[in-house]
């Protein structure tokens, strides 16, 4: 019993080590984005200075019309992965418990608030809100696209994250999805630091699942159309 306890003991330890090590990490680099990655006018139009970027992206073998409608339809809580994230949100944050009915992504956060800032029928959708995640129970607050673009109101923070979908060829595509947020006051960006600090680990794994479900899904749809056809 004993090597395998500490052999327990060692990967709970490694688990908190990385787990701190990241939290510094975040901590010391907020306020300083990567610049890298592809350019995104409508993005930019929204949220030209930001506090955080996030960029993910990953390499499809599907054309570019299933691989968006894919991420369109995508229930994401249907993996155990990301549902145990949100669950564990919400115990560490003391948020309320709501009942879910299974649905897609976008319905799901177009009914929590979020609204459509800019959108490109099959390639590219642009999504924004104003919120306080920092607190248990968050509301997303959606705005038409110029008051969200005008918005300053103290105490918020402003989010907008994208899904887009390019070919790169006839039967392949690249899914990719940026998130940025910047923040209202110095109060908020001082909440927000130390929040995103807490949960960019959780957010890095499901934006990186999202992608993991996405390629399949679609690779598994154009492998069938291709069976049949």
């Amino acid at each position: 019993m004993r090597p395998a306890l500490k052999r327990t003991g060692w990967i709970i330890g490694a688990g908190a080590l990385a787990g701190i090590g990241f939290g510094a990490r975040t901590w010391s680099r907020y306020g300083k984005p990567s610049q890298g990655g592809p350019a995104d006018p409508e993005l930019d139009r929204f949220m030209p200075t930001y506090e955080v970027r996030e960029v993910h992206q990953i390499e499809v073998a599907a054309p570019a019309d299933t691989t968006f409608a894919v991420t369109q339809k995508l229930d994401m809580q249907e993996s155990p992965l990301v549902k145990a994230i949100f669950t564990g949100r919400e115990v560490l944050m003391g948020a309320t418990r709501v009942a879910r009915e299974p649905q897609s992504f976008i319905s799901e956060v177009k009914s929590l608030g979020w609204r459509v800032l800019a959108e490109e029928p099959g390639r590219h959708l642009v999504m924004g809100a104003v919120t306080q995640p920092w607190k248990a129970d968050v509301q997303f607050r959606g705005l038409p696209p110029e008051e969200f673009l005008a918005f300053n109101e103290p105490g918020y923070a402003k989010i907008a994250w994208t899904l887009t979908v390019e070919p790169t060829n006839p039967t392949a595509s690249v899914f990719r999805t940026e998130t940025r947020v910047t923040t209202t006051d110095a109060e908020s960006r001082k909440r927000f630091r130390r929040y995103w600090t807490l949960v960019s680990p959780g957010v890095l794994v499901i934006r990186r699942e999202m992608l993991r479900l996405v390629r399949r899904e679609a690779e598994r749809q154009q492998g069938s159309s291709l069976k049949a056809g």
